[in-house]
């Protein structure tokens, strides 16, 4: 199937609600403007509508032609993120200080178009969970919502996710079998010393010289710990200490986050981590703690689902433009949650075109491209009328 015609054609109007949520981003739980127009337009194409899961998320209810009992689960994520827009677009947000940096306005309307488009035609057996989620970035919105009894009230046999990327062309897409994503973890060390005059440091215990220690002995861990074949990422991103240049302060505070594909070396570089952190600090005097907070696990697709994705998607893109050896990234994505507890995938799909939406995510010149809204409305929709496909 190509881009199916409906979709196509329902385009311009796409654009319309996409630039809309793009005007008005919203910050993590803080999506209400956003949840309402999710709400009113699913209501209005008799939807049947449930909010306020997880502060701000939407479950769209919708039951096919039949009594089939299958379920499917289709999730998109409506958060912005906190950064003041550069595009100079007609369509830029008019919130100051945050702005839509990665496509997650498109991914809300691409989800809204499979919707539209399903609850007119009704062309499959079951029944379909629209999931509109807050809080991808950093909330873990996703996590929140199961807590909060989503796949108790609205159980699914499946789910799928997407992401739009700027680094493939449109028209193409990207998706493995296994690990599409790494887990995200962060790390907090406090190293406390003896402050004193910076003319006599020998008086003193230097937490800035013990912390710089901790910093290059942490990247030894993935140099020689870690097996060569397993990814692992350890980057100390903030190092605060002090507060005049002629003293030696007490404490200094580092942080920074860790970035792992394989749990067994998740729990290997946090434990090493630890033992690292301590006896540097010990072998110079000092003391240090490390608080470890583990983030999103990593994003891992259940190779069957994956296939069907992957099917579908090249029925709309063509044979070929379907990317299935593309090696994993170290970036994380919270729908890890959600397949850990359902099969399902989650696909990225290209939106680069030239000058026209090829800015990286998370950048102030980003801005999704609406030449991907049918293809990722038909990609959701091929999805719902092959798992629910009528007998």
């Amino acid at each position: 199937m190509p881009i199916n015609n409906r979709i196509a054609a329902m385009q311009p109007e796409m654009e319309v609600w996409r630039r809309d949520l793009h005007m008005h981003p919203e910050l993590r739980f803080q999506e209400h403007r956003t949840a309402a127009q999710v709400a009113k337009l699913l209501a209005g194409w008799g939807i049947e509508v449930h909010t306020n899961i997880a502060t701000t998320g939407v479950v769209g209810v919708l039951r096919g032609n039949g009594g089939g009992s299958r379920s499917i689960g289709l999730r998109a994520d409506m958060d912005a993120l906190p950064m003041t827009e550069a595009t100079g677009l007609p369509h830029a947000s008019q919130t100051p200080g945050v702005m839509h940096a990665c496509g997650h306005d498109g991914h809300t309307t691409m989800l809204l178009g499979a919707a539209k488009y399903l609850a007119e035609t009704r062309n499959f057996d079951g029944t379909v969970h629209f999931i509109f989620q807050p809080a991808e970035e950093g909330g873990a919105g996703a996590k929140v919502m199961m807590e909060e009894g989503l796949f108790t009230r609205f159980p699914c046999d499946s789910v799928y996710g997407m992401h739009n990327d700027p680094s493939l062309p449109i028209g193409e897409a990207d998706i493995r079998d296994d690990v599409m994503m790494a887990a995200a973890d962060g790390f907090t060390i406090t190293v406390r010393g003896k402050g004193g005059h910076a003319a006599r440091p020998h008086g003193g215990i230097d937490p800035v010289v013990v912390g710089a220690q901790i910093v290059m002995a942490l990247q030894t861990i993935v140099a020689r710990r870690v097996d060569p074949l397993e990814s692992a990422v350890i980057s100390t991103t903030q190092f605060h200490a002090g507060t005049a240049s002629n003293v030696i302060p007490d404490e200094a505070m580092l942080n920074g986050t860790v970035r792992t594909l394989n749990p067994a070396v998740r729990d290997l570089v946090e434990a090493t981590m630890r033992r690292v952190v301590e006896a540097t600090a010990a072998a110079h005097d000092a003391v240090a703690e490390i608080t470890y907070q583990r983030g999103y696990p990593p994003t891992v697709n259940h190779a069957e689902n994956a296939r069907l994705a992957a099917r579908i998607c090249a029925g709309i893109l063509g044979e070929g433009k379907v990317r299935r050896d593309m090696p994993p990234v170290m970036g994380a994505e919270d729908f890890s949650y959600m397949l850990l507890e359902k099969p399902g995938a989650y696909i990225k799909l290209g939106q680069g075109a030239g000058a026209k939406g090829s800015a990286p995510v998370h950048t102030v010149q980003y801005d999704f491209n609406d030449d991907l809204l049918p293809i990722g409305a038909s990609f959701f929709a091929g999805i719902v009328e092959q798992e629910l496909k009528r007998g």
